[in-house]
């Protein structure tokens, strides 16, 4: 027993030191100490002489310190005694190091013989050519491999070979061939491919996967490719063509309803309202499931409260009350009874109401994440009704019981927005400090964009005295008072011109007046933002929304130069996508 326990402890320390060791090798690699790797790593390899990390390890130090031929002597012994094909391609490089390209010309040759007479070979052969950036010879490898065993499938390996050689119409058709040959790899390919369609990765390779899927769905009538094609346009934020292709896809297969569904959501999330009432209207007319009536109407509703004027208030307050008194006040009408208790709230200014409303479904029979998203539907309404204490309470509660999900996030960035609408900047920035890297995109820029305004209107104005009277107007804002709000934004314009808070402040005035229908004057503050501030952070946002109004009344020669310059020269803004590709439709590039 003791001489196991001995055995034992003496194996865990050899293991240990051996660990140690490596780890300082590495440690010198890392810090380019060749020789003092070199040395580290031959001693390990006398240790384990089979290892082959440590003899690549061996090498490379050789290799950086230019001692070729000892590089050349270890590979050949190593090659004489495990007969290993990939060495071969070790060899090669070592000479093409020392720019002596036919003998190394010659050993990769050799190492793709060896595939030639066992095609097996191929899986370290291929992956050293891969190391060393040997492309070329690494899809050789795998065409050999290939053509003698068509069994071998390494579509996903060559896809990859042809990305890195540029070579992007090979690599869509190797990945797509790969996604219909074996589904489970589907999503890495998709993820691989929306490496290229992000970002400006040119509309020419946007417009090679678009139609080798297109053809893929005229050849062979698969919905496979119809659910590519479906993915391709959620990808482009195109959610009107991509419920195109569900549609197709559920007249085959009613099963593939849960899609549209998904598509819907989407569309509302990217604030595609077109693209969401055509979906949401589908969904209606071919559903009987009560969930999804509910949640499509309510859905429905929030658009069109979103768009409504004063004078179509009663309407919409009619509606709401025919569907909850056609669907009932339960649990599953939960998001109809949120959505009336804040448009009587916002719109109609009848906040007790809204409590009402709100409390009585705290009553029902909910679970958890349903309080939460009823107390959070109640604390602004206390906040509406300026009992900043009583909605903080709440807010806290939530961000309690729900942690550092997105539920707590949002009541986190609440909390922190009531502290800024009270003018306690200092806390406000402590929370926002945390938000800034949130896990939801939508509260982490929030956070951020809160968070600068704090910070940069402070430096200037440590008494925070034109900040104090900007976050009163928000607050107006958050009442859904515009008119209150836009008078209070412009007596800021007045007070504090040329303070480093006029450009948001022109901003929001310019987004009020849109609101109220009137574009002349949103144009107007938008324009002083762009000529007078163009090293501003709000220079993206003037130059989106001033193309936007133009665009929207066919102002094509106004829009173009402002999507043009916003896709130029801010690069970093979170609207560059949809300007990149509005730009582009009214440049007039052709659709396939």
């Amino acid at each position: 027993m003791k001489k196991t326990l001995f055995l034992l402890f003496s194996l865990a320390f050899t293991l240990f030191v051996s660990a140690q060791s490596e780890q300082l090798a590495q440690n010198y690699m890392d810090r380019g100490e060749f020789e003092k790797a070199q040395i580290a790593y031959e001693e390990l390899l006398k240790s384990q002489p089979s290892n082959s990390n440590y003899f690549q390890q061996t090498v490379v130090c050789y290799q950086q310190l230019q001692q070729f031929e000892k590089a050349n002597k270890a590979i050949e012994d190593r090659l004489d005694k495990f007969k290993q094909g990939n060495l071969l391609v070790e060899l090669g490089y070592n000479f093409q190091l020392q720019k002596n390209t036919d003998k190394a010309k010659k050993y990769y040759e050799q190492a793709l013989d060896k595939i030639r007479k066992n095609t097996n070979e191929v899986y370290t052969i291929a992956t050293t050519f891969e190391k060393k950036s040997l492309v070329d010879y690494a899809l050789q490898a795998y065409q050999i491999a290939v053509a003698l065993e068509p069994k071998n499938n390494f579509n996903f390996q060559m896809a990859l070979l042809y990305g890195q050689k540029g070579d992007t119409d090979n690599m869509i058709e190797m990945f797509l061939t790969e996604s219909y040959k074996t589904p489970q790899n589907l999503i890495p390919i998709q993820n691989q491919f929306t490496r290229f369609l992000t970002e400006d990765s040119k509309e020419n390779f946007n417009e090679a996967l678009k139609k080798a899927i297109l053809i893929r769905i005229q050849k062979t009538q698969d919905l496979f490719w119809n659910e590519y094609l479906s993915w391709f346009y959620v990808q482009m934020k195109e959610y009107g063509k991509a419920f195109i292709q569900q549609k197709a896809i559920y007249k085959r297969n009613p099963e593939s309803f849960a899609n549209i569904v998904n598509l819907g959501q989407l569309a509302i999330e990217e604030n595609d309202d077109e693209a969401a009432k055509e979906i949401l209207g589908f969904v209606l007319e071919n559903t009987q499931d009560l969930d999804l009536k509910i949640q499509s109407n309510a859905y429905l509703m929030e658009m069109k409260i979103k768009k409504a004027t004063p004078q179509d208030y009663l309407a919409i307050r009619q509606e709401l009350d025919a569907l909850l008194k056609q669907f009932g006040e339960s649990p599953f009408t939960l998001s109809l009874l949120k959505l009336k208790a804040h448009f009587v709230t916002f719109n109609l200014k009848d906040s007790e109401a809204g409590k009402s409303i709100l409390k009585n479904a705290l009553e029902m029979p909910i679970n958890r994440e349903q309080i939460a998203s009823i107390k959070m539907e109640l604390a602004d309404i206390l906040l509406f009704e300026e009992k900043f204490n009583q909605a903080l309470i709440y807010y806290s509660q939530i961000e309690s019981d729900a942690n550092n999900s997105p539920v707590g996030q949002e009541a986190n960035l609440k909390i922190a927005k009531t502290s800024y609408y009270k003018g306690d900047f200092k806390w406000a920035n402590h929370q926002l400090e945390v938000l800034k890297s949130a896990s939801t995109q939508l509260i982490a820029n929030d956070a951020l964009d809160l968070f600068l305004l704090i910070s940069d209107n402070t430096v200037e104005d440590s008494t925070q005295v034109a900040l104090k009277k900007f976050s009163h107007a928000d607050f107006l804002l958050f009442q859904d008072k515009k008119q209150d709000a836009l008078a209070a934004f412009q007596a800021i314009l007045k007070e504090n011109k040329g303070d480093a808070i006029e450009p948001v402040t022109l901003l929001r005035t310019g987004k009020i007046y849109e609101s109220l229908g009137n574009m002349a004057s949103a144009l107007a503050n938008y324009k002083l933002i762009l000529d007078n501030f163009k090293e501003c952070i709000y220079i993206d946002e003037a130059l989106f929304y001033s193309a936007e109004i133009y665009s929207q009344n066919n102002e094509i020669e106004k829009a173009k130069p402002l999507y043009e310059e916003l896709i130029t020269k801010h690069e970093d803004s979170i609207y560059y996508v949809i300007a990149q590709k509005k730009y582009r439709k009214l440049r007039g590039d052709k659709e396939i």
